[in-house]
């Protein structure tokens, strides 16, 4: 299937309302194929002018469009939004996210799911998710993801073909959906990340949420008031992790900050640290290593597939304590991280987003 300019593809993902590492996959996509890019949602306040380029980028406005009734759960509202999708048709159409498969009968022609990972509130997190909310909440929470998983599963069952982000999420999406996918790595834009100099300071990128252990972090570092730690991104935990921080003049929280910023944080940081509970893919470590900045991460997810333990970084056994952090500081001093420099630029060309680009094409054209 060779897709020219002048054909109609539709890329299609759940939300935009951080700069995270799915959106990032959509708009890249988008833009590589002179794709429509819709969304069941867009927040335009974090993202930095020009983030879009010359993306056609349109909202479904799921949270404003829904039934009055639905407003209560933005999960049904995003349900509705892509179950209510317009009827259209398209030479292709790439499904990115959790929700938006749910639009699949509405649209004609050849369907790619890109999946991140099937929705961890389903499957393999369930149990913490429902913890997560007060007690008289838990039956409702769990009709409805009784709900969204069958709607889910009869979805991902009328793809034309399943793309996983990595071995990880292929062999947890074989585990809970029987379904076998071909795995193409996330796409890095390797040429925006490179070594500028090295500063006195680790760097956390890690979206601020339980999942992502930068609680942990920051314990940690407190610890060591003689290292200095860095916290940019946002999530529902910042106020936990500004209230941990509170006191510690060597801990520096930013919360979200530009494209522009980032890079520049990470050009100039010693290291990062990037903890996550089994994490999917995590686009933050190849970021880390096109900069030459090697990772301090764990031995869980994808960061077994991105990561080169002692090479690019050191991986911390599964579930780290803040002992496990403090030892893996003190190992990666300044001149051990100017040690993994090259080795970290060579390993994340393997993750450029020209050698994503090539690998969706083919399967495209496979799909005809």
């Amino acid at each position: 299937m060779r897709v020219s300019k002048g054909e109609r593809t539709i890329v299609l993902h759940d939300f935009f309302n951080t700069p995270d590492g799915g959106g990032k996959v959509a708009t890249i996509l988008a833009k590589s194929f002179h794709a429509e890019l819709l969304a069941g949602h867009l927040d335009k306040d974090p993202f930095p002018d020009g983030y879009f380029g010359d993306v056609q980028l349109r909202s479904l406005d799921a949270y404003r469009t829904s039934p009055r009734w639905l407003r209560f759960s933005k999960i049904f509202q995003l349900w509705w939004a892509f179950a209510h999708f317009p009827s259209t048709s398209a030479l292709w159409t790439v499904f990115s996210g959790s929700f938006s498969p749910l639009a699949h009968k509405k649209i004609s022609g050849k369907k790619i799911f890109y999946c991140l990972t099937p929705p961890r509130l389903l499957y393999d997190q369930r149990g913490f998710m429902v913890q997560q909310v007060p007690g008289w909440q838990r039956p409702f929470l769990r009709g409805v993801m009784f709900l969204y998983r069958l709607a889910y599963e009869r979805a991902v069952g009328r793809m034309d073909i399943i793309v996983t982000i990595s071995e990880t999420v292929k062999k947890r999406f074989r585990r809970f959906l029987e379904y076998e996918s071909v795995v193409i790595y996330p796409p890095c834009e390797t040429e925006r990340f490179r070594w500028i100099d090295q500063g006195d300071y680790y760097l956390s990128t890690a979206r601020v949420d339980p999942l992502k252990r930068v609680d942990l972090i920051v314990k940690a570092f407190k610890e060591m008031p003689d290292k200095r730690l860095v916290v940019v991104s946002g999530g529902a935990d910042m106020p936990k992790i500004r209230k941990i921080a509170e006191g510690a003049p060597n801990i520096e929280v930013l919360g979200w900050i530009g494209e522009e910023h980032l890079c520049n944080l990470i050009g100039r940081c010693i290291a990062t640290i990037y903890i996550p509970m089994d994490e999917d893919f995590g686009i933050s470590p190849v970021e880390s290593m096109a900069a030459g900045k090697p990772v301090i991460g764990v031995q869980e997810g994808g960061l077994l597939e991105t990561v080169v333990d002692g090479e690019t970084g050191f991986l911390l056994r599964p579930d780290p304590r803040e002992e496990d952090i403090i030892g893996a500081i003190s190992r990666m001093d300044g001149s051990m991280a100017l040690e993994m420099r090259g080795a970290c630029e060579e390993r994340a060309q393997q993750f450029d987003a020209k050698i994503f680009i090539e690998k969706m094409r083919n399967v495209m054209e496979k799909t005809d």
